[in-house]
């Protein structure tokens, strides 16, 4: 991987490259929860310091761009963690999702091993040149979605509805669809939040047309 750290600890990392579809019971679940925490308070603090004349509401979505799905799948594959990623079926809505949770499970690895410093220089260097080029802090897709609506329509909002998720329960896909102006979108993903995202998205794009 194109990462500035070596890991000491040689099953930590193979953990962390383990997605749950190939193995239930030891993989980087854990690793991800972590993970997750660390970037987070990592990107908020790199924030808080590059746009200190922003207030709090332009920092979240600045924040919520920058640790989402997607963002850290594009980190992912810019690093090369797919080829060394340990994963069962990457279909449809679930690569992102998978990769980007391999991504944060790395980052909870260099956590456990080297501590929060070591973890927050490497996401730092990486994440800062995402942040400094969005110069307009950028919003979710459900709330451009709702915007959108809002300027086109006639006042009425989005309207989600959330569907029972299928597969595995360790492992479940959701399905949301969102209809708005006459059209419908579906997402897919692994929570109703990121399933609810990737519909809001696929209408916009479909609105634009």
């Amino acid at each position: 991987m194109k990462l500035d750290y070596d890991f000491k600890n040689s099953e930590l990392l193979n953990l962390a490259l383990t997605q749950s579809g190939i193995d239930a019971k030891h993989n980087n679940e854990r690793l991800e929860f972590i993970g997750d925490r660390v970037l987070g308070l990592s990107v908020a603090a790199m924030l808080y310091e590059m746009y200190p004349d922003e207030p709090e509401g332009n920092l979240a979505r600045r924040h919520a761009f920058l640790v989402s799905t997607d963002t850290l799948a594009r980190v992912a594959a810019q690093i090369g963690l797919e080829e060394h990623l340990r994963h069962g079926h990457m279909t449809g809505g679930k690569i992102n999702h998978i990769l980007a949770n391999a991504m944060e499970a790395i980052l909870g690895a260099i956590f456990l091993e080297s501590g929060f410093q070591v973890a927050q220089k490497i996401i730092t260097d990486i994440w800062h040149d995402l942040a400094a080029a969005e110069i307009v802090a950028p919003k979710d897709a459900k709330t451009a979605l709702q915007e959108y609506v809002q300027k086109n329509g006639h006042g009425d909002l989005p309207v989600y509805e959330y569907n029972e998720p299928t597969g595995a329960s360790h492992n479940p896909e959701f399905t949301v669809t969102v209809t708005a102006l006459g059209k419908s979108a579906t997402g897919i993903g692994a929570s109703k939040k990121l399933a609810s995202l990737d519909a809001a998205e696929k209408l916009l794009k479909n609105l634009a047309i």
